[in-house]
Order: C-alpha cells, then structure tokens, then sequence
C-alpha cells in the first residue's frame, strides 16, 4: 500500500494549495490541472503526481516573470499623500 493517495479529491487539492476547492475547480476546468472524473456523480479527482507537476510549471512561471521582470528600488517607493 502506498504512503500517499495516488488520487487526491478537490478539497484534498486545495488543502495542499491553501486555496478554495471553487479555485482548484476552476483549475480543472480551465485545463490548467489534469483531472479525472469517476463515478455515477462524476467526481473530480487529481493524481498525486499531476498536482506536483503542476507546482513546479507554477514555480517555473514565477521563476520567468521574476527574469523578465527585475526588481528595482521604485517598485519599494511609498507614494507621497
């Protein structure tokens, strides 16, 4: 038997991502996370291994935008009142 669930459900997703399962839902269905469906209710369910592939694409798009997007002292400047 393994350690972990090869199958997470929504909420289970959400738990990891600190975030709603409406969120992890709306990741889903716009194909942002590979997902199955199973069952006669048609519930949504994310392989383990789907969901960690999709955190490292995420780490690797803030990784480019961080690149693409340097940081400079103005970005820390306080507007004037």
């Amino acid at each position: 038997m393994p350690a972990s669930p090869r199958f997470l459900t929504l909420p289970d997703v959400a738990e990891v991502l600190n975030t709603s399962a409406a969120q992890v839902y709306a990741l889903v269905r716009r194909g942002d996370l590979p997902a199955i469906k199973i069952g006669g209710r048609g519930q949504w369910r994310v392989e383990a291994q789907q969901l960690e592939d999709y955190i490292q694409r995420m780490y690797a798009e803030a990784r480019t935008f961080v690149e693409e997007h340097p940081f400079s002292e103005a970005d820390t400047e306080v507007p004037a009142d």
